[in-house]
């Protein structure tokens, strides 16, 4: 990981440098690594990976290796574990239901895909290799047109030997059951495939497939989210609470002192953006505890972390937080890794240390976006009106996000609450082609397209989820 405290040269653009042997190898190892989830400071493990109809997507792969179909899938990505899940679905769920069904796919199956350009920063150089031997495009989040990407993407759409798979939401949310406001641009893309594929005088149908994915605990181990409470009840100064049988106990149990640290970090932040950055606290509430002002306190704190950053890099304070949040990233990344220095290295000694200063202070104020980036789909609810245990674990560890990150962990070590099962759903495919007359009658026309193939794969994604059963 780079020196962020230190200008960096521009970031390169990343071509994808498709390798199959690197794919075929990396599915060798997937179960293990399923099981194992491996980490260089701690295993926990997803294990097994089911999908209710892997035929959907067996027809869809049948259907583009005979030339007649040009496939996007459109994922829920609410964690950072649901691309090997995915792998697991290509590799092993649908060949099995191609054979099931009686005929056979090329392999290896997999597919290319879009993936955050900031990835590789902080986990090093190899994974920058390693994304683009398997496909990947990298992307500036933030960047309102990031050119090389879209034409990469395009020319894959278009040209590669395998389907695309984009997540539509832009950024995990943390949440299994919350699915973020879905960015316009994979509706986009769909639509310039079918004007790519009509240019170039081809007659494959675009095909756009929603797919669910969501994680359940089968065997909840509440003795794990006590130690983990107990940390962060530690951690922030507080009396620990820690039950001496919590496998006794159940979710009732546990929800007054999520609520507790809940409420204990926020009137932290409040008074911590209060006092130094001048930010008013919201209204105070008749319930303080109340779910509702809760979610507007919440409120508060986030467009105010976000204000800070908004002032220093002088960007507007405009759009959702999740906009804000890729604006400011972009933002920071100018002040850090500089387009507009040819070389860094024939900088005399005091321009070096003026760059330096900047990117120093650009990482200091990224920080308060960090902050709200994992905030983004917490509410003050989302535990109350169901109180599961995954819900528990992922609001619990979301708390335990921003507790490292106030403590400077520079890379958060999530602790394991136990074994999940990932279940992925496939939605009915979206036939783009079908839809492009009415995109291509005007400007007018094709952004209400644009907006509801949007709408309809929100749809899609919400009764996935929903219908995703507890194995």
């Amino acid at each position: 990981m780079p020196k962020l405290n230190r200008a960096q040269s521009s970031l390169r653009f990343i071509p994808p440098r498709y390798k199959p042997w690197v794919v075929q190898g990396s599915y060798i190892v997937l179960p293990l690594m399923l099981r194992l989830r491996l980490r260089p400071w701690l295993p926990a493990g997803i294990w097994p990976v089911t999908c209710p109809n892997p035929e959907v997507l067996a027809d869809c792969f049948r259907q583009f290796q005979l030339g007649k179909i040009r496939l996007i899938m459109a994922f829920r990505h609410s964690q950072v574990d649901d691309p090997i899940c995915l792998s697991y679905l290509f590799s092993r769920l649908v060949p099995r239901a191609a054979r099931q069904r009686g005929f056979s796919l090329q392999r290896p199956l997999h597919s290319f895909f879009m993936y955050d350009r900031g990835m590789p920063l902080w986990a090093g150089r190899w994974l920058g290799w390693f994304f683009a031997a398997i496909g990947g495009i990298p992307v500036h989040r933030g960047r309102r047109l990031d050119l090389k990407a879209i034409k990469a993407v395009r020319e894959q759409i278009m040209n590669a030997p395998l389907p695309i798979t984009i997540a539509p939401e832009g950024a995990t949310n943390g949440h299994g059951e919350v699915i973020s406001d879905l960015e316009p641009g994979t509706a986009q893309l769909a639509y310039w495939a079918v004007e790519d594929l009509q240019k170039a005088g081809r007659t494959e149908q675009v095909l756009l497939l929603p797919v669910g994915l969501r994680y359940f605990y089968p065997r909840p181990d509440w003795a794990a989210l006590n130690r983990l409470l107990g940390q962060l009840e530690a951690d922030c100064g507080l009396p620990v609470q820690s039950f001496s049988a919590p496998a006794t106990l159940d979710a009732k149990d546990y929800y007054p002192r999520l609520i507790t640290l809940g409420q204990h970090l926020l009137s932290r932040m409040e008074q911590f953006y209060q006092r130094f950055y001048r930010i008013a606290p919201a209204p105070p509430a008749a319930e303080p505890a109340a779910p509702a002002a809760i979610a507007q306190r919440l409120g508060q704190v986030l467009d105010g972390a976000l204000k800070v950053g908004e002032d220093f890099f002088g960007v507007p304070s405009t759009g959702t937080l999740v906009t804000r949040c890729r604006r400011l990233e972009e933002a920071g990344w100018s002040y850090i890794y500089r387009e507009d220095i040819a070389d860094l290295n024939q900088l005399s000694p005091v321009d070096r240390g003026l760059a330096d200063w900047m990117a120093e202070a650009a990482t200091l104020h990224l920080r308060h976006m960090r902050l709200v980036e994992s905030f983004v789909a917490v509410s003050g609810h989302y535990v109350k009106d169901n109180p599961t245990f995954e819900r528990f674990a992922e609001t619990t560890l979301i708390l335990f996000d921003l507790v490292e990150r106030l403590k400077g962990t520079r890379v958060p070590r999530r602790p394991q609450l136990g074994t999940r099962q990932a279940v992925i759903t496939l939605g009915e495919p979206i036939n783009i082609s079908d839809r492009w007359p009415a995109y291509a009658e005007s400007r007018r026309t094709a952004k209400a397209a644009v907006e509801q193939l949007t709408t309809d794969m929100q749809a899609a994604l919400a009764e996935l989820i929903e219908a995703a059963d507890r194995p």
